[in-house]
């Protein structure tokens, strides 16, 4: 007797009996069954091309078949043996490569972690022993993890803070110098001054620079809005860690791994970090990630100060050492650069189009779509919301970020022909939107962030 498939819907209405509202962001109601390549499958069929790349940890793609066959031929041989006690031969080939591919000059170590929350926390901890201090300074806009370090150094939603106090202390923020705070008719010299002068307000006033452990901001910040960091900013805000003996750590979680066309964020800078945060992609999107940094800074903390269980395991560490060959091999680096200047220049075109587009920030594939009220230029989350939920429907997954950016971070192995039915689905809810076609979705009010 054939069994009856069943729908998203019934699949959903099951799962929310057993499931926290607290562990998703709510966009649409599909259940994902399988994908290959920039294609993911619900469990009803319906193909989507897939514009978010699982929150941009899986560069490489959904299933990809060198990285498949690592995983399985692994798992075959051995799934786990902590990592806290024994080396195995993944894990053992795996740190000195990501050691090498660090953008740091000098003796390099690394650490295990499950997760980038977990990378950023061995980053509070690292920086604390090794400079003896305890304050550690992160900015607004930052999302880094969800543990409580990594929870307490993100400044994203209030429902990271909300009804969970006391956060970890020691933490101290400061505002990211963003565009939305640029003033009208500020030059981009005096928006910098002014930003590093709020930077430099608590330092002035209530923070001792020769108390504070390490300064950690994403070079470009991701669930912040795409957005990167100005760099005569960026070189202040360095520089004066290393004028006071403070580390500087950079987060690339989601912007790492080839995403912007290089393999870290931070390469856009010409600035060496020393420590650094990656996951997600790292390991296309097996739970494993990697704090690394100057070896001086690593050697600072004794055994058992980071380890974990699973962290670093032989198939988790597979998948990475596979992650790298593809990348390397597929040149997805420079495939980034080259299909991210095309998106860059469809997105222009339908800015000068549509009064609606506002600022459009491309970095290799990864970008950030401002999308306005053509009126006041002001943030329309409502206009957004009407656009993602039309690209959803027209066939592609896309999400917003800020309530009114669309969020484009495709797997770098997307086909061009996948991008350009990718574009025209965008252009034709672009286009539904300016002829006042489209409608909100009964439940707009509970989507995104």
């Amino acid at each position: 007797m054939k069994m009856l498939k069943k729908t998203n819907k019934e699949v959903l209405q099951k799962e929310e009996a057993a499931f926290a509202t607290a562990a998703r962001i709510k966009y649409y109601d599909i259940v994902l069954d399988h994908g290959q390549g920039a294609t993911v499958t619900d469990i009803e069929g319906h193909d989507y091309i897939d514009l978010l790349a699982s929150a941009s940890s899986t560069n490489t793609g959904h299933a990809h078949p060198q990285i498949v066959k690592a995983i399985q031929e692994q798992a075959a041989k051995m799934i786990q043996y902590t990592p806290a006690y024994f080396a195995n031969s993944q894990a053992a080939r795996l740190a000195p490569r990501l050691a090498e591919l660090a953008p740091m000059s000098g003796p390099v170590e690394m650490v295990w972690g499950n997760s980038g929350s977990d990378a950023n926390d061995a980053i509070i901890k690292f920086a604390r022993a090794y400079t003896g201090r305890q304050y550690i300074v992160s900015f607004t806009g930052a999302y880094h993890g969800s543990t409580y370090g990594s929870m307490t150094l993100s400044r994203v939603s209030l429902n990271m803070t909300r009804k969970m106090g006391p956060m970890l202390p020691g933490v101290v923020k400061v505002p990211f110098p963003s565009p939305w705070e640029r003033l009208v008719g500020e030059t981009e010299e005096d928006f910098v001054d002014r930003m590093f002068a709020q930077f430099m307000l608590p330092f002035e006033t209530y923070l001792p620079a020769d108390e504070v452990a390490a300064i950690l901001i994403e070079p470009i910040q991701g669930d912040g809005g795409i957005v990167k960091t100005p760099p005569a900013y960026m070189r202040k805000v360095y520089e004066f860690a290393k004028a006071n003996g403070i580390v500087f750590a950079v987060d690339e979680v989601n912007q790492g791994m080839g995403r912007t066309g290089n393999w870290w964020s931070i390469q856009h800078f010409g600035i060496e970090p020393d420590l650094m945060s990656v996951g997600k992609s790292l390991a296309s999107g097996m739970p494993l990630s990697a704090m690394i940094g100057r070896k001086e800074i690593l050697e600072s903390l004794g055994a058992p100060a980071n380890v974990y269980t699973t962290a670093g395991n032989p198939v988790t560490t597979a998948a990475a050492n596979a992650t790298l060959d593809v990348i390397q091999n597929e040149h997805l680096l420079e495939r980034s650069q080259r299909l991210g200047a095309k998106a860059e220049e469809f997105f222009k075109q339908e800015q000068a189009k549509y009064s609606f587009v506002g600022d459009v920030r491309m970095y290799g594939l990864d970008g950030g779509i401002d999308i306005v009220d053509p009126v006041t230029g002001e943030g329309d989350s409502d206009a957004t919301t009407k656009l993602m939920y039309r690209i959803f429907e027209l066939g592609a997954i896309i999400i917003s970020l800020r309530g009114n950016i669309l969020r484009f971070q495709p797997p770098l192995v997307i086909t061009e022909e996948e991008l350009d039915r990718a574009f025209a689905m965008i252009d034709q809810a672009f286009s539904e939107l300016a002829a006042g076609k489209l409608s909100a979705p009964a439940n707009a009010e509970e989507l995104g962030w």
